[in-house]
């Protein structure tokens, strides 16, 4: 038996405070406010930006005052907050915490107090500062406004410890909603986070991680019970590191369906900010009707990523590069074929007792995506029960996880399997693993025994940004028939485009990447999954 969903055991305290979350219809559960910072340079520019907002689906607006030219408040902060179509937090950031405002603090409080005048329903005051406009404030404050008192590193996330006690610092500063903002060293960062998150009863919090491995805490925050987080109306537009475009928060990741009991799944990669699996899987989720989330995890260690995120709720992983072999001596417990090949790309946790169970889909993703590739250029139907394969040289490129998988998937279909590898003996180690030939990828460029060579590119060579390489040089591949990249971003690779030219069959690594994700998805679901 494949792992069936069990429900959340996680339990989040709720403040009883009158605070503006959205509501769920069916649970009136407080919802995660989404928050999209306004930074151009114009009020003009922000007036319709906040527009944009409100025609995405944001809830509120952050106007970050120090990123204007010429500011001038009493003129300014009218023309922003008068027929503002969305609730706005107005910040005015200085440049010793990370914004853009050189000036003083008496005339940045000024402002600050003028907005909670004109009815912005929130101000964010840093915590170095926080005594100062509390004072300022205390006998003007209107009753729906609401003062978030904010604190930013940097440089990296703190202890549990310190993050508590800077919980404590900023509730006793005076503030209505907790902000923390931290940086992500490392994936495992925003655990902590979500742990503080959860256990912050008395306010309202904001808990964000920076940088592209903080990018969880800004996708999952509902799950946490965090009040907001900040999406933007499109790249080059954020206010921080890492923040995500609202189109995909809404659209790809299904942030409104995002609770306490969704369960996580994700790709663990590095990169993985090219990954299209999201897209794929999230929605696989969403036409059946599966409370999931799939997101990206950039991950360093593999082995302290799954410590940190061990709970039932991080149901399932897809693994990429460079993590697949780790992922073999860090599940409990591997499938036979999986352990054959060497390398797991799909990761289940049993509900049950948290067991790590490893499979490997990208074998029967690639090689039936190869086999279809040459029965549709010869026209022959799919049912043929001989491979196309067989008796065929089969050259690999690549002796990693993904090279393994190929390797082991043309052998079994009765392929004469040579090995490429940058270093031999890499392509050695595995060459003998499966009974095969090893080659340099310098000794590749001349290798030439037979016409009608399959060509399997399994490294990252090719992939975005360096799209101008490629494994092989356009001379060598008039000897193949068949030309297969792993890579799919882009599309048409520097390799296919020209093994094409030199009258080869090409295979993309999106028809691999399609049928190895219908199989996470069956292994993730018990659900059939359809091209």
């Amino acid at each position: 038996d494949r792992p069936t969903f069990s429900s959340s055991q996680l339990s989040i305290a709720r403040s009883n405070s009158s605070f503006p979350y959205r509501e769920r219809e069916s649970e009136k559960e407080r919802m995660t406010l989404l928050c999209v910072p306004l930074v151009s340079k114009t009020v003009e520019q922000m007036v319709a930006d906040m527009a944009a907002a409100k025609a995405c689906g944001a809830d509120l607006v952050e106007i970050r005052l120090d990123h204007l030219s010429n500011f001038d408040p009493r003129r300014d902060l009218q023309l922003l907050l008068d027929d503002r179509p969305l609730p706005a937090l107005v910040t005015y950031r200085p440049k010793w915490e990370g914004g853009e405002y050189e000036g003083n603090d008496k005339q940045r409080f000024q402002a600050l107090c003028l907005a909670m005048e004109l009815g912005a329903e929130y101000v964010d005051v840093e915590l170095k500062v926080a005594d100062d406009f509390v004072r300022l404030i205390s006998e003007k404050k209107p009753e729906n406004f609401k003062l978030i008192i904010s604190s930013h590193n940097y440089q990296s996330t703190p202890s549990n410890e310190e993050l508590s006690s800077l919980v404590a610092r900023i509730q006793a500063a005076g503030a209505d909603i907790v902000k923390i903002a931290t940086t992500a060293v490392d994936i495992v960062d925003v655990a902590r986070m979500f742990q503080v998150i959860v256990h912050c009863q008395q306010v309202p919090m904001i808990g964000l991680v920076m940088e592209e491995k903080g990018l969880i805490s800004r996708l999952l925050c509902p799950k946490y019970g965090g009040y907001l987080t900040f999406a933007t109306l499109g790249a080059g537009k954020e206010s921080a590191p890492g923040q995500p475009t609202i189109s995909d928060l809404l659209n790809v990741y299904n942030f409104r369906q995002i609770g306490t009991d969704t369960k996580v799944f994700g790709i663990i990669g590095k990169p993985v900010g090219h990954s299209k699996s999201p897209i794929l899987h999230n929605a696989a989720f969403k036409s059946v009707g599966l409370n999931a989330v799939y997101v990206p995890f950039l991950v360093d260690v593999l082995a302290d990523f799954l410590n940190a995120y061990s709970s039932a709720d991080f149901a399932g992983f897809s693994c990429t590069i460079p993590h697949k072999e780790a992922a073999v001596r860090c599940c409990d417990e591997v499938d036979p074929i999986a352990k054959s090949i060497g390398a797991v790309n799909t990761i289940v946790k049993w509900p049950t007792d948290g067991k790590l169970i490893g499979y490997n889909t990208d074998y029967v993703g690639a090689i039936s995506a190869i086999e279809d590739g040459i029965r549709g250029s010869k026209g022959v139907g799919k049912d043929e029960t001989v491979s196309p394969l067989a008796g065929k040289v089969f050259v690999v490129i690549g002796a990693g996880g993904a090279g393994k998988a190929l390797a082991y998937g043309a052998k079994e279909k009765g392929a004469k399997v040579v090995i490429a590898n940058r270093t031999y003996e890499r392509a050695r180690e595995l060459a003998n693993l499966i009974g095969g030939h090893a080659l340099t990828l310098s000794e590749l460029e001349k290798f030439h025994p037979e016409d009608g060579m399959i060509l399997a590119n399994t490294t990252s060579i090719g992939m975005q940004p360096n799209v101008d390489e490629t494994p092989l040089k356009k001379q060598a591949l008039g000897a193949y028939a068949v030309v297969f990249d792993a890579v799919y971003t882009p599309k048409v690779t520097r390799l296919l485009r020209e093994a094409e030219e030199s009258g080869a069959t090409v295979v993309s690594g999106l028809e691999m990447f399609i049928r190895q994700a219908m199989g996470q998805f069956e292994l993730f679901t018990n659900l059939a999954g359809k091209l």
